[in-house]
């Protein structure tokens, strides 16, 4: 009976919690380890050997200081000067719309996101003054089995990123001035494509590797002209479109935060799942 009442009292006194449960065998707390995304830089660096627009001012880097001070430390420090259209670079809604946003009022959601490319560079390394397009963008709908998603990034590759710095390959013409405009040679997004763009997908932002978005014979620059007054932001002078998978990664893309700009230096990454 004595055994009986015993058990039954430490059933009651557990079941109340007032005998001390055995501690559970003792989990594993490390850390586990996290994969980083593969990183891929979509820009060119800024030096003298930086392509720009025929007509615009080219980069400058002013030394300051640089070297031991009379204090016993090494110290530098540099003036640099720029256009905003030159080198990987943003065009802002106000390049080419009145009243479009400017570089500092780009919501970033429009910078930062999921992102395609659609590749024609098979096409447009034969052909300088290529146009990329409505078929274009349509084949790559049929063999990726979907419509570009809503809310994408589009980057265009056409394999032009591989002649820069090389001014002759790369725009068509090594002149600088008003005169070179007319011999400007390299591909671009049709307008009509552009058109179609806007009129059928809701994209956030388009990027080529490219000096334009407009082909180097354009005069009226129509492509500009359809995306910017959409407020869509166009990348130019991309570079590693090649390192890029057709879908499945996300595009950072931050301009200098230049106050009413029209344009600015970029630096872009892709960001690709591990």
């Amino acid at each position: 009976m004595r055994t009986l009442i015993t058990a039954l009292t430490c059933s009651l006194l557990l079941h109340l919690g007032c005998v001390e449960k055995k501690p559970a065998p003792e989990e594993n707390t490390a850390p586990k380890s996290i994969q980083s995304p593969k990183i891929v830089d979509l820009s060119h660096t800024y030096s003298r050997e930086t392509v720009y627009w025929v007509t615009a001012k080219e980069f400058e880097l002013d030394t300051v200081y640089q070297g031991e001070t009379d204090k016993g430390y090494y110290y530098s420090a540099f003036n640099f000067s720029t256009a905003e259209h030159g080198g990987t670079h943003i065009d802002a809604p106000i390049h080419f719309a009145k009243g479009g946003q400017t570089v500092d009022e780009i919501p970033l959601e429009k910078l930062v996101g999921p992102a395609i490319k659609i590749d024609v560079s098979a096409k447009a390394l034969d052909h300088p003054d290529y146009l990329i397009r409505i078929a274009d963008l349509q084949e790559w709908e049929k063999r990726e089995g979907q419509q570009i998603p809503d809310g994408s990034i589009v980057l265009l590759q056409t394999g032009y990123s591989a002649y820069y710095p090389d001014r002759q390959k790369y725009l068509g013409t090594d002149q600088r001035g008003e005169e070179a405009v007319k011999l400007l040679h390299f591909p671009g997004l049709a307008p009509e494509a552009a058109e179609w763009l806007v009129k059928n997908r809701n994209i956030h932002a388009i990027g080529i590797d490219t000096p334009s978005i407009d082909y180097g014979q354009s005069e009226y620059f129509k492509t500009h002209v359809v995306l910017l007054s959409e407020n869509i932001p166009a990348f130019e002078n991309l570079t590693h479109l090649d390192q890029l998978p057709a879908t499945g990664f996300e595009v950072v893309a931050l301009p200098m935060k230049i106050k009413g700009g029209s344009g600015a230096p970029l630096r872009i990454i892709a960001l690709l799942g591990p």
